[in-house]
């Protein structure tokens, strides 16, 4: 059975990849510090506990188990942190890729599929994004995504390493069988955020900013689905392992929604209130994010079938309300 190291495979999007993997006859490893990531969410393989600032570790890892590619999800994700501490976001993030790249190549594993964004597009209010929009970041955590795209580039020109580089943005949804799911701490993401105030367990949500220039002053965004998201990858890591070449792909459903549609959205499907404050714009914030994925569609034949916002908010309330990590 093929080994895959899953770097952040103990965190949320990581651990739902591990089951993809899987479910397609991989051996997922996990590779994770365990600072945000949970040791109860790796499931589906063996877990290699170390740091992607540790080359040592990640040389280790890659020695004990031999994989034949490597999914790369670690990373530090909050816009907002990033906007006020870029410098960890530079080192961490570009330092750690660095690592982890250097350390597949001298391992010889010749698959390399990375976890990019679409905040590396920066604010393009109107335009849906795709693989051939300029990228211009407004925050450090984009603008150190793009510079390891970059970096993967230049590797892969003088090294035996082939690539696939997926762009999106607001991951939602939970593992439709609940074995896997979200559980931040901190907890930044919109459909938790708003489930846990539903129930209680976080005070009401607060929408940055209500001025924006969209069609209800909220900030519009583009949900995918993790099962669907996670899917894309293992179909990328086929397309390299194929032979098939380099690519790069956005992953989104080509519309997006509003905070407050979310909102409705969510009292619809619990049939609940969900209480809300409002509160002030947060720098770093774009007004509007919407990736395509023709591309994705296309090349790789990818088929999001759980992107629609009821189910994504139906499978997020049925994780949140289940025993989870807290058990």
């Amino acid at each position: 059975m093929d080994r895959v190291l899953v770097t952040g495979g103990a965190g949320y999007i990581g651990a739902h990849a591990c089951k993809a993997l899987a479910r397609a006859g991989f051996l997922p490893v996990a590779f994770d510090n365990l600072s945000t990531g949970h040791r109860a969410a790796v499931k589906f393989g063996p877990l290699a506990q170390g740091d992607l600032m540790d080359r040592a570790s990640i040389d280790a890892a890659l020695a004990e188990h031999r994989p034949v590619a490597v999914l790369h999800f670690a990373a530090l994700s909050l816009v907002g942190e990033s906007m006020r501490n870029p410098g960890r976001y530079w080192r961490e993030n570009l330092g750690g890729a660095q690592n982890l790249i250097e350390a597949a190549i001298a391992a010889g594993v010749p698959h390399f599929v990375f976890s990019s964004t679409c905040a590396t597009y920066g604010d393009q209010d109107g335009v849906v994004l795709t693989e051939d929009t300029p990228q211009r970041p407004i925050n450090a955590y984009g603008a150190s995504k793009r510079a390891i795209e970059d970096m993967l580039v230049n590797f892969a020109a003088v090294n035996p390493l082939n690539t696939v580089i997926f762009r999106y943005f607001n991951v939602a949804g939970a593992d439709p069988d609940g074995e896997v799911g979200e559980a931040h701490d901190p907890e930044t993401h919109l459909i938790p955020l708003l489930i846990d105030a539903i129930d209680g367990r976080r005070p009401p949500l607060t929408v940055f900013g209500q001025d924006y220039a969209t069609r209800d002053g909220t900030c519009v965004r583009d949900y995918v689905h993790v099962s669907d998201l996670v899917d894309a990858h293992v179909l990328g890591l086929r397309r390299v392992m194929g032979g098939g070449g380099n690519g790069v792909f956005c992953l989104g459903t080509g519309s997006g929604f509003t905070v407050r549609e979310v909102i409705d959205a969510a009292a619809r499907v619990t049939n609940r209130d969900v209480p809300v404050v409002m509160g002030e714009r947060r720098p770093g914030d774009a007004a509007a994010l919407v990736c395509g994925s023709e591309r994705a569609v296309r090349e790789l034949g990818w088929r999001p079938a759980r992107s629609d916002l009821p189910t994504m908010i139906r499978d997020a309330w049925g994780w949140a309300r289940g025993p989870g990590y807290r058990g």
